[in-house]
C-alpha cells in the first residue's frame, strides 16, 4: 500500500509515522508530505528517511490512505482532492467532524459507523476521545444522562511552539526564582499568559456564549460518537503546565443505578482503557504514566453523594498517541483488515 502522512513535519505528524511503524505498516510506502517550507526536508521513519514532499505530490502518487494533521484549512482544500484519487483520508482536524456525513470514530466505540464508500473518516478532538472511551461501557450499561467534565490539557496540545515557551519560561524561570511575572519573548508565545507556574482555563477560542471551541467539541463529539444526542455535557477546558498528557475530572450522571463494584469492573474490561485506581497505594491516572503509552488511565473512581445515580472518575491519556496519532492508525488498522 501507499500511506501518506500530511503534516508529518508536526507534532502528530511525527508520532503518526511513529505509531504506523510500531504497528507494521513500516514495509509499506510512505509518503511524507507539508507545507511548501519544509518540502525537500529528510525525515526519519523506522530504520530509514523520506523526503517530504509538497500535499499536491502527494497526490499525484495516489496513494491508499492518507492520515491528515496539518490543520483544518489544509483538510478542507486537499482532503476531497485526496478522496478524488480513491484516497480513503483520516483526518486529525476539525474541519470534517461534524459533518453529517462524515462518520467521527474511535475504534473500540463505532468503527460500524463507517461504510465502504466513505472517503473521508474524522479523528475526534483529544479530549473527546479519552473521555468517551472511559465512558463508552457505563453508557451502554446505565445510560449517561449528564456529564461535567474539566479537563486539564498538556501543552503537547497546541504545538512545538507552546512547548518551546514552556521550556524557556522554566529556563527563565530557573534563572529568576520567584518572579511569577515571567514571560516569553512575544514572538515565541503561543500562549496570551506564561503557562510555567501557571495554568488558565482557556483551550481554544472563545465563542459569543463564552465557552470555547474546545469546549463546544467536547459537547457536540461525545453525542455524535456514542449516538445519543439526548446527554448533556458541561465542560471547561484549562492548559496546564505539562507535556505527559491530557488528564480530565469527570461527575457523569446516569439514568439507571449502578454499584460501584459493576463500574469498576465495566472499566477495567473496556478495550483501550486500563483501570489505575487504589487510593490506600496512592495509585491514580497522572500524565507522567500515560506518556508513551496507547491506552487510557481510569482512577479516582467514586460515588458522588450529593447526587443520585452519578460517578466521578479521573481520565488521562497522552494526548499525542490514543488523543490523535494511535486512533487514527487504529482506524486505519482496521480499514485495512475489513478489505
Amino acid at each position: 500500500m501507499k500511506i501518506a502522512v500530511v503534516g508529518a513535519t508536526g507534532l502528530v505528524g511525527s508520532k503518526m509515522l511513529q505509531v504506523l511503524a510500531e504497528r507494521g505498516f513500516q514495509d509499506h510506502e510512505i509518503i511524507a508530505a507539508a507545507s511548501p517550507k519544509s518540502v525537500g526536508r529528510e525525515i526519519p521513519f523506522d530504520h530509514r528517511t523520506l523526503e517530504v514532499l509538497s500535499v499536491e505530490d502527494a497526490i499525484a502518487q495516489r496513494p491508499d490512505y492518507a492520515l491528515f494533521s496539518a490543520g483544518a484549512t489544509v483538510s478542507k482544500e486537499y482532503a476531497p482532492q485526496f478522496a478524488a484519487v480513491g484516497c480513503v483520508v483520516i483526518d486529525n482536524s476539525s474541519a470534517w467532524r461534524m459533518d453529517a456525513n462524515v462518520p467521527l470514530v474511535v475504534p473500540e466505540i463505532n468503527f460500524h459507523a463507517v461504510k465502504p464508500d466513505h472517503k473521508i473518516i474524522a479523528n475526534p478532538n483529544c479530549s473527546t476521545i479519552q473521555m468517551v472511551l472511559a465512558l463508552s461501557g457505563l453508557h451502554l450499561r446505565y445510560a449517561i444522562r449528564r456529564i461535567v467534565v474539566s479537563t486539564y490539557q498538556s501543552v503537547t496540545g497546541t504545538g512545538m511552539k507552546a512547548i518551546r515557551q514552556l521550556e524557556l519560561e522554566e529556563q527563565m524561570g530557573s534563572s529568576r526564582a520567584g518572579n511569577s511575572g515571567i514571560s516569553s519573548p512575544a514572538s515565541q508565545m503561543a500562549y496570551p499568559y506564561p503557562i510555567h507556574r501557571n495554568l488558565f482555563p482557556h483551550g481554544g477560542d472563545f465563542l459569543p456564549d463564552a465557552y470555547t471551541t474546545e469546549e463546544h467539541k467536547l459537547v457536540d463529539e461525545t453525542r455524535k460518537i456514542l449516538g445519543d444526542d439526548s446527554i448533556q455535557v458541561s465542560a471547561t477546558v484549562a492548559r496546564v503546565p505539562v507535556t505527559g498528557g491530557h488528564s480530565e475530572s469527570i461527575n457523569v450522571e446516569f439514568n439507571n443505578e449502578y454499584e460501584i463494584s459493576e463500574a469498576r469492573d465495566i472499566i477495567a474490561h473496556t478495550s483501550g482503557v486500563v483501570l489505575y485506581d487504589d487510593p490506600q497505594e496512592l495509585r491514580y491516572p497522572m500524565p507522567i504514566i500515560s506518556e508513551g503509552n496507547d491506552s487510557v488511565f481510569v482512577g479516582r473512581i467514586r460515588r458522588d453523594p450529593s447526587q443520585p445515580k452519578t460517578l466521578n472518575l479521573w481520565v488521562v491519556a497522552d494526548n499525542l498517541r490514543k488523543g490523535a496519532a494511535t486512533n487514527a492508525v487504529q482506524i486505519l488498522q482496521q480499514c485495512v483488515a475489513r478489505q
